[in-house]
């Protein structure tokens, strides 16, 4: 396992990869071996369970370290797998991009110079949303109701908080950690605000969309699953408000209906509204309950933090002693025993 080096600043590229050998080699085309600031570029790559020659593409194609998987667990779980990996092997700064070359690799100097320059520790690439042909206005609405939910939740300015382009410093990256198992975006953002790292956006330009999305199946389960994130979000990271706006709607609606029961009976003493008291009953009961959730939640919310805080010491410890995580999500290969064990099927065939 590689140590950092006092003098030596290490940029990591990494690229989550499940299935992408129709992409890849364009996406890897495009990157940088020299980025101002830094000694040493590397290319990293997280070998989400592919079936088919991706990996094989990526060796091909001068990629410096593969993180496999062994099966698929998800972007998000890629993403910290890739982290974890670029802390270990020394980057001072950790860049991720998409394999479908999405992101335009030019403007990586843009997203790294804020760090270097000590003005942020998270940089987040803001695209061109309304300008890009190939989203669809659904998607469009969704990316700018995810990035309100992050703003809210994070107390940061991000504009395009579902963007995937993003330079991390070494110190941040050591912070974050992701409990979702559909995207990192959002969550990662939260994180960073929360934890008081700075956050900013610069612009960056976009590619011809080479493949559709992996995360957009169909615009019912992106719809779907974008809503549950950012309802999860606000459970995760505001749950006091969350359950406390719950509950006052209510018992909003049982004063309401209470109110009007009361009016009716000092109007008339033989009113019969049993089915209003009954609800009245119901809906302050179900207010109480959420204001002793909201409790509860922001309890269990403060030991969440406080686990994040214990996690971040032990991986700072492991590092600083060069030692790879003993949690870390998968091991990092040496690359010349993984090439010969991905050819090893072929040569075996041709025997």
């Amino acid at each position: 396992m590689a140590t950092r080096g006092h003098m030596t600043k290490k940029l990591i590229i990494q690229i989550p990869c499940f299935n992408e050998e129709g992409t890849l080699a364009i996406a890897l085309a495009e990157l940088p071996r020299e980025v101002p600031g830094f000694d040493v570029v590397e290319w990293l790559i997280i070998d989400d369970g592919s079936t088919d020659n991706t990996v094989q593409v990526a060796l091909e194609n001068g990629v410096d370290h593969v993180i496999p998987l062994g099966h698929n667990r998800g972007l998000a779980r890629g993403f910290m797998a890739g982290i974890e990996a670029c802390l270990a092997l020394g980057a001072d700064v950790i860049v991720n991009t998409d394999a479908d070359n999405q992101y335009d690799a030019s403007d990586i100097p843009a997203l790294t110079r804020p760090i270097l320059d000590g003005g942020a520790e998270l940089v987040i690439g803001e695209r061109p949303i309304a300008e890009t042909a190939h989203f669809s206005p659904i998607k469009k609405f969704l990316q700018r109701l995810g990035s309100w939910a992050v703003r809210v939740a994070s107390k940061t300015s991000v504009p395009d908080a579902p963007s995937g382009f993003r330079a991390i410093s070494r110190a941040a990256a050591m912070r974050l950690y992701v409990f979702s198992e559909y995207t990192y975006t959002l969550e990662t953002i939260i994180q960073a605000g929360r934890s008081n790292i700075r956050v900013i956006s610069v612009p960056v330009g976009t590619n011809e969309d080479l493949r559709p999305s992996r995360l957009v199946k169909s615009i019912s389960s992106y719809v779907r699953r974008s809503m549950m994130t950012i309802i999860r979000i606000f459970l995760l990271y505001k749950p006091m408000r969350f359950f406390a706006i719950l509950g006052s709607i209510f018992w909003l609606g049982a004063l309401l209906l209470g109110g009007r029961y009361l009016y009716e009976l000092a109007i008339d003493a033989n009113t019969q509204r049993i089915q209003s008291l009954l609800l009245t009953s119901i809906l302050a009961i179900a207010g109480l309950l959420c204001f002793t959730i909201a409790v509860v939640a922001d309890l269990l919310a403060m030991q969440r933090r406080l686990l994040q805080e214990i996690r971040f010491r032990l991986l700072r410890s492991d590092l600083e002693n060069g030692r790879e995580p003993v949690y870390a999500a998968a091991r990092i290969e040496d690359m010349e025993a993984y090439a010969r064990r991905i050819a090893a099927p072929a040569d075996t065939e041709t025997a």
